[in-house]
């Protein structure tokens, strides 16, 4: 069969630069998705076409992958990313992968060792929100959890990846090895302080001196992460192997924009990622903040509001004017100035993101943004409502935003339409919603404290407000509701 390590692909395709024998499994990921290959993968790539190296990648997935990670190795751990822009798409051949292991694959003992082997200095996850066990109202590991409470007891055989990294922890400790650095690429808020939560948790709960050990040599910087990246849909595929000249079963596609802003605090050294343009800093907060409010919060809005209205891609919102005027003022009225960042010019962010959320060579679909909304609402909107109940300022566009979810999950769009809903709290809202009536609905969702917490649903000015956008929501639809919120 071909594949794109075995054919000679065209002069217009960019071509690892470094030789790749001399790659060392120095980086260990869990998570082999869409957003770690075009994102923290090819800025790695980068810096070794730069100057060389040996800071190879295993990717690591648990229980599911298995497929994706069997074409991977067909073509000897190559991949295309396509980077598509107004000024034309550039596909980009990945090399920086040299080696895989999946639990379906391969034994679970061998994926716990590959941590334990000595050159590893970097443990990276990509495992979204769900897969550092959390529980969202104290912020600490879920020890409940069935895959925490199963590690727990046997710590030897892990199925969590907080069980993993504190297994592979205390063999290294062990055997006097030394440990590595855990780096979460994941877009939540304080990420590093997440993972580092969920393994102090885990193995203080293990052993306390083991726990100790962790918290005085292992480091876990926090990031932040940008570039829309969408799911790889037949089409993207297709488009990708025309290009290639080969079909690559591992391509995804994505925005030419991206950015990442890591804390530079690295235990057994790191590749010289601002070669590549990385931003290393002290503190990633500020910039973790702006990212998470302006850009992902203004996605959720034209996510929930967007499918509801019947448009299928953010491009498509943003084709229609009452949508791309709510979005920008949402950005630049209701978001920016709850933002602690300095030295940035908000106003000239807010229009970039516009131009990006308009490119019209991306389908990033809103469905797929609507996700585990969950997961994401607490830090793309809530966080900032609170800071404009603080102050008595005026917040309209996130509190549509906010209702736009609860109208999303309530199951049905403005056309009659039923929703697939896909949420880690997905049974929990979907008795919520099947026992409340219309009318009771906003009170209803706001018992979940995992995600409004205590203080919201006793605020009278923030029920009053979601109530009133929710009523909007209800007996206009969604295109209206945002037209009404402009004051048009």
């Amino acid at each position: 069969m071909k594949t794109i390590a075995s054919v000679t692909l065209p002069a217009s395709v960019q071509q690892p630069q470094y030789d790749r024998t001399q790659l060392r499994s120095r980086i260990v990921h869990f998570g082999f998705g869409a957003f770690h290959r075009a994102h923290q993968a090819l800025l790695t790539n980068r810096v070794l076409n730069a100057q060389g190296g040996d800071w190879g990648i295993c990717e690591i997935s648990l229980f599911s992958g298995d497929v994706l990670m069997s074409q991977l190795r067909e073509q000897n751990h190559l991949y295309t990313v396509l980077e598509k822009g107004a000024e034309g798409n550039q596909p980009i051949i990945i090399g920086v992968v040299n080696e895989c292991l999946n639990a379906k694959l391969d034994s679970l003992p061998a994926i716990i060792e590959k941590f334990c082997e000595p050159q590893v200095a970097i443990v990276s996850l990509t495992i979204t929100e769900k897969g550092y066990c959390i529980d969202p109202a104290s912020g600490k590991l879920d020890l409940h959890q069935p895959r925490i409470e199963h590690d727990l007891q046997h710590p030897g055989e892990p199925h969590s990846a907080p069980g993993i990294l504190v297994e592979a922890l205390s063999r290294r400790r062990e055997r006097g090895l030394p440990p590595f650095t855990v780096l979460s690429c994941d877009n939540i808020p304080d990420n590093g302080h997440i993972v580092k939560n969920a393994v102090l948790g885990m193995a203080q709960t293990r052993s306390p001196e083991l726990a100790q050990w962790i918290e005085e040599h292992v480091s876990f910087p926090a990031t932040m992460v940008d570039r829309i990246v969408p799911a790889a849909t037949d089409e993207s595929l297709a488009e990708i192997g025309e290009a290639l000249g080969v079909f690559d079963p591992c391509a995804i596609s994505c925005e030419p924009f991206i950015q990442w802003v890591i804390e530079d605090n690295f235990v057994a050294g790191r590749p010289e990622w601002e070669v590549a343009g990385v931003q290393l800093v002290q503190d990633v907060q500020p910039w973790e903040q702006m990212k998470l409010r302006m850009l992902n919060g203004s996605h959720s809005f034209l996510a929930y509001l967007g499918y509801l209205a019947g448009f299928a891609h953010i491009n498509d919102c943003m084709q229609d004017d009452v949508f791309r005027t709510a979005v920008r003022r949402l950005m630049l009225q209701e978001q920016a100035p709850t933002l602690r960042i300095t030295g940035v010019d908000l106003t000239a962010y807010a229009d970039s993101l516009i131009d990006r959320f308009a490119n019209l060579a991306l389908k990033h679909r809103t469905w797929q943004i609507a996700m585990d909304g969950s997961q994401k609402l607490p830090q793309r909107m809530l966080d900032g409502v609170r800071v404009h109940l603080q102050r008595e300022t005026q917040w309209p566009l996130l509190a549509l935003g906010i209702a736009g979810w609860m109208r999303y999950v309530s199951g049905v769009d403005d056309a009659g339409n039923s929703i697939d809903i896909r949420d880690p709290l997905a049974d929990k809202i979907h008795a919520i919603v099947e026992t409340s009536s219309v009318d009771e609905r906003v009170t209803a969702l706001l018992t979940l404290k995992e995600i409004f917490g205590s203080d919201l649903p006793l605020n009278p000015t923030f029920v009053n407000a979601i109530n009133d956008a929710w009523q909007m929501l209800i007996t206009e639809g969604a295109h209206a509701a945002v037209k009404r919120a402009l004051g048009n």
